[in-house]
């Protein structure tokens, strides 16, 4: 239980970190003119670069965890569905209720995809 909750405080701490990247980038995008859908996946391209290595270097330490190739496979594995999912959460949110509206539903989009994220990444993402 102590692991976990260190895991878990440094996987929030990290993923507010990703959270504000992904989030700046993807408000400074759509409010320059790019589409939401583009917008979206550069700004969680920028975050997951920064997550990545910080959840598996300082997050999900351990000796039976580890940072290489087969765990940025994983790791690419979710975020390719975390991602379509999100993007298509935005788009509809845009499309329904507008740029603004979607710039405040992104973060509950996150939020809600984090979850998962975390679960993924205590048990399969950083295994050896």
């Amino acid at each position: 239980m102590r692991r976990l909750l260190h895991q878990g405080s440094r996987y929030f701490a990290v993923g507010v970190l990703q959270f504000l990247l992904d989030w700046l980038m993807f408000v400074v995008l759509s409010a320059a003119g790019m589409p939401v859908e583009p917008a979206n996946v550069l700004g969680r391209i920028s975050g997951a670069a920064l997550g990545f290595w910080l959840n598996g270097r300082f997050t999900f330490t351990g000796d039976d965890n580890a940072l290489g190739r087969r765990q940025f496979a994983r790791f690419a594995v979710m975020w390719v569905g975390t991602t379509f999912f999100g993007t298509w959460a935005v788009a509809h949110v845009e499309q329904v209720l507008g740029l603004r509206w979607t710039w405040l539903a992104k973060p509950v989009i996150d939020l809600a995809l984090s979850a998962v994220g975390f679960v993924l990444s205590r048990h399969w993402i950083y295994r050896r």
